[in-house]
């Protein structure tokens, strides 16, 4: 191999290993939200909803009216890992924003819109069981809750108990309502 060709090779592998350590920032290897004890941060709200794939939207309705809109996000090489294996890749980050919905008149008839914001719920794909005895992982995820009062804080304590009881119904597509999600059959 020639001098130049060797040290170009190298330069690409740094510059390459380095880009890695930028994208995985402090986390572990499951993920950069995720330090080494298994705690889970909130990804930037605005850059997820500047940067990141829209998976789909949900609307709670009440008994009378439309009470919340859950809108969801990912990264978008979760999106194409999704549809060539069926399932989310490790690591992969889900970011649920929670607001209130609020209605309004409109030309094209009663609408449900949403409002201000109430809570983020984050759920980090983790097949390597990462975090053992964690009681915010298990059943190959990551659980998080943050509220719009102090979205640095994850609220969850025990995911089995703030987590799992909403997701039982979608356990058979490893805890995760994709039939909501048509970007990933698409």
């Amino acid at each position: 191999m020639q001098p130049r060709l060797l040290v170009v090779l190298i330069a690409v592998t740094v510059v390459a290993v380095g880009a890695g350590a930028i994208v995985q920032g402090q986390g572990t290897k499951t993920s950069p939200y995720v330090d080494a004890s298994g705690a889970i941060a909130l990804p930037d709200p605005a850059m997820v909803r500047a940067r990141w794939a829209y998976l789909g939207s949900w609307t709670v309705i009440g008994d009378d009216a439309a009470e919340s809109v859950h809108t969801v996000y990912t990264q978008p090489g979760s999106i194409e890992r999704f549809r060539a294996t069926g399932v989310f890749p490790d690591g992969a980050v889900l970011v649920k924003e929670v607001r209130e919905a609020e209605t309004a008149a409109m030309t094209t008839g009663e609408v449900a819109r949403s409002g201000a914001m109430i809570q983020w719920f984050v759920m980090i794909k983790d097949g390597h069981s990462s975090h053992e005895g964690n009681p915010l992982w298990g059943k190959g995820w990551g659980w998080a809750l943050f509220l719009a009062d102090d979205p640095p804080t994850n609220v969850a304590t025990d995911y089995s108990s703030d987590c799992l009881p909403c997701h039982v119904p979608a356990e058979k597509n490893d805890w995760v309502y994709t039939e909501g999600y048509p970007v990933l059959h698409e």
